[in-house]
């Protein structure tokens, strides 16, 4: 006898049984918001509360790079943003996973860096019942974060992800920070409860151009500058705006200097690059640019400023603008578009004054060479302990086009930054205005897993390498080669200068001085290449071997302890 419907319907295994709902886990519903994101690679040291976000990343094909501190997988998330132009993404465990991240995400907010911290939590049915690591994550987040939440049901998982993510390029990008209770992320909900934003959907583009007004008035100040100059700050690589400043610079004729990430916007020898005359022209120029970077104290806070400049200001965030110092002009908007309409605006004129600046590009070129003369003997200095000035110059001179050099360090980046000029756009990385030791290693990982074409250079203090160096190992694991320097004084030395200038040389050694540990035997202990360098004539060659190597490699070089790079003697913090 046939049955109906209904009788049908409820005897297992007939054609018109309903099919069970399909469900999907919190942690597969955060692997699909980060690959809808564009997330390829998530940064991360395990831990309980957040092993089903593994399963999902295995599924929908996201690697899982596992270090060995949760700081390292912060500051790799940051580096990677830096690179990519795409925000990274850091998985840790709660409690203590959370707060070892904290520096890396504090990093990348003060760097303007694009990254999602995705932090574990304790169980909702447990909250304040004493769970396991459970810590109030959101409240310590919240001031280093553009977004810092909770996130409350599993189907709310992925819709709260790309939430985080739109609010990394709200004004200036940053870091955003999610927790997600044990329980939500374990539990599964039906596919159709939960909202999964689709690619490319679910935010808007960040980029504006700025009031056409503004744009105007700045090409009509450039082109009637007799002595312009311009600042190529951090926001010209994150707004990917080089090839757009460098084909301003030189339709106008206009000398650019450059910090932070906007180092290579220009190579190094094109008549419009300048470096060491930066003072003498900022204190000379009628017209003054900055680009895509705050009056801090890398600045002055503003006061390096010529007063009878006229001073413009171009920034993706609006609070930015005119803070520490009053500006003539003020222009909230993407650098790319911002300088690309200027450079319209100012074309078609009959003179658009680039001939008539010709001899003060010749007067800075002559001030920079004078600055380069008086270097010049500490440059190639053969004295041991080596002059730190003698490292840096060995290693811009070992620099290709394709390197990527990467300074962790305090007083011997500050040599390095006014001697090593990176040969292309997005080849420079530092921590940015926190000034945060113990990036190198990780933006060393972020940079060879991001650009495995690329040549990765980096310089270490010896107390910089020391804070995250145990994961030069995680380099060696993932076969990533690259060619690491450490700047050897077993001091402190930035901070060593600071102690001797304020309370004496008798006080000098007080809590900044390290072993004398030879990281080359480290690196060999840890299955990569080392080597140890005491004369100068010997850099170059010990540079040239780590190359050949083909191994994460740390040449370690002793330098002199009682040489101080002048921003370090020049610090007011010391005065």
């Amino acid at each position: 006898m046939a049955r109906t419907a209904t009788e049908a319907a409820s005897v297992p295994g007939t054609d018109d049984t309903p099919a069970a709902p399909e469900l999907i886990s919190g942690g597969h519903l955060v692997a699909k918001a980060l690959k809808a994101e564009g997330v390829d690679t998530i940064f991360t040291l395990c831990g309980g509360h957040i092993i089903d976000i593994y399963d999902g990343c295995v599924d929908e094909g996201i690697t899982v790079v596992d270090v060995r501190h949760e700081q390292v997988a912060a500051h790799a998330a940051d580096g990677y943003a830096r690179i990519t132009g795409r925000p990274g993404c850091a998985v840790v465990t709660a409690g203590p996973g959370t707060t070892d991240a904290v520096t890396g995400v504090a990093n990348a907010f003060r760097a303007e860096s694009p990254m999602l911290l995705i932090g574990g939590q304790g169980a909702l049915s447990q909250h304040k019942m004493g769970s396991l690591q459970d810590l109030p994550h959101v409240d310590m987040m919240t001031p280093i974060t553009k977004f810092a939440a909770t996130v409350p049901g599993t189907a709310r998982v992925a819709d709260m992800v790309s939430m985080a993510f739109r609010e990394c390029y709200h004004g200036a990008p940053g870091p955003s920070f999610l927790e997600i209770p044990r329980d939500v992320l374990d539990a599964k909900v039906p596919v159709e409860q939960a909202r999964v934003p689709s690619a490319g959907h679910y935010r808007a583009s960040t980029r504006a151009g700025g009031d056409p007004a503004d744009v105007q008035r700045l090409a009509d100040l450039l082109v009637g500058a007799k002595k312009p100059a311009i600042l190529l700050g951090s926001q010209v690589w994150t707004t990917r705006a080089t090839d757009t400043a460098v084909d301003l610079v030189r339709q106008l004729n206009i000398p650019a200097y450059m910090n932070g990430a906007g180092r290579g916007s220009l190579p190094p020898g094109d008549p419009h690059h300048f470096q060491l005359s930066r003072r003498y022209a900022f204190d000379n120029a009628d017209v003054i640019v900055i680009v895509g970077t705050p009056f801090d104290f890398r600045m002055g806070y503003g006061r390096r400023l010529s007063s009878k400049a006229t001073v413009v200001q171009v920034d993706l965030d609006y609070r930015t603008v005119g803070k520490n110092r009053d500006v003539d002009l003020g222009i909230v908007g993407d650098a790319d578009l911002v300088l690309a309409a200027v450079a319209a605006a100012a074309t078609g004129r009959v003179d658009n004054g680039a001939v008539g600046r010709k001899a003060w590009l010749e007067e800075l070129h002559g001030v920079e060479e004078q600055a380069r003369q008086r270097r010049l003997p500490q440059l190639l200095s053969d004295a041991t302990p080596i002059h730190p000035y003698r490292l840096v110059h060995e290693i811009n001179e070992f620099l290709t086009e394709d390197s990527i050099y990467i300074g962790d360090g305090g007083d011997i980046v500050t040599f390095s930054g006014q001697v090593v000029q990176p040969k292309s756009p997005g080849h420079w990385m530092d921590p940015g205005p926190l000034g945060t030791l113990g990036v190198g290693v990780p933006f060393v990982l972020a940079a060879k897993l991001a650009r495995p074409d690329k040549e990765v250079v980096a310089l270490f203090g010896d107390g910089a390498f020391s804070l995250t160096g145990w994961d030069f190992e995680t380099l060696v694991r993932y076969d990533l080669p690259f060619v690491g320097v450490v700047g050897n004084n077993s001091s402190m030395n930035q901070i060593r200068y600071g102690q001797a200038r304020k309370y004496g040389v008798e006080r000098e050694r007080v809590g900044n001085t390290l072993g004398d540990v030879k990281y080359d035997q480290f690196a060999k202990m840890l299955g990569g290449y080392g080597e140890e360098v005491r004369d100068p004539k010997d850099i170059a060659g010990a540079l040239r071997r780590a190359r050949e190597s083909g191994l994460p490699s740390l040449i370690n070089v002793w330098v002199d302890p009682d040489a101080y790079a002048p921003g370090t003697v020049n610090q007011t913090m010391y005065k």
